[in-house]
């Protein structure tokens, strides 16, 4: 499991090809993880959760330099080190379910369209959770089955 959460850090920019599910899904499970140590960290070294009771008063200045000074600076390193994997894996996922990488475009301007937002989101997130096409298609051989695409060669 550490493998596939790992891979698309080998796979940093890599926007051909196919990924499984198990890439996909691991990798956000890092994600995942990574984001509540990091919240962890920043809620024991600069405030509790008190502070986010107190944002009439303070304002938003003070809970954005909550997460953004000091220790919650991590959360912008963790976003920058992740944000090209994410879109590689995602957009590889796409090509295992044989649609066009473009597609995640759409679904990010679909993200700013009021309503079409929760549409568009629910709709990433059933794509994800599909199978992808058995045996090769138009992106690349099966990752299931890699061997498979060898033997039609």
């Amino acid at each position: 499991m550490l493998d596939y959460m790992l891979m698309p850090f080998r796979r940093y920019a890599e926007f051909s090809g196919r990924s499984r599910r198990m890439e996909f899904w691991a990798f956000t499970l890092l994600n995942v993880i990574v984001y509540a140590i990091i919240t962890a960290i920043v809620l024991g070294t600069t405030g509790t959760l008190a502070t986010f009771g107190d944002v009439g008063s303070a304002g938003y200045t003070g809970m954005m330099s909550l997460f953004f000074g000091g220790a919650g600076l991590l959360y912008v390193i963790w976003w920058l080190a992740t944000v090209i994997p994410t879109i590689a894996v995602t957009i590889r996922r796409l090509h295992d379910r044989n649609m066009s990488g473009w597609w995640y475009l759409g679904f990010i301007v679909a993200g700013f369209i009021p309503l079409l937002n929760l549409i568009g989101s629910i709709a990433l997130l059933v794509i994800m959770l599909l199978p992808g096409t058995p045996g090769p298609n138009r992106h690349g051989p099966d990752p299931k089955d890699p061997a498979s695409a060898e033997v039609f060669a």
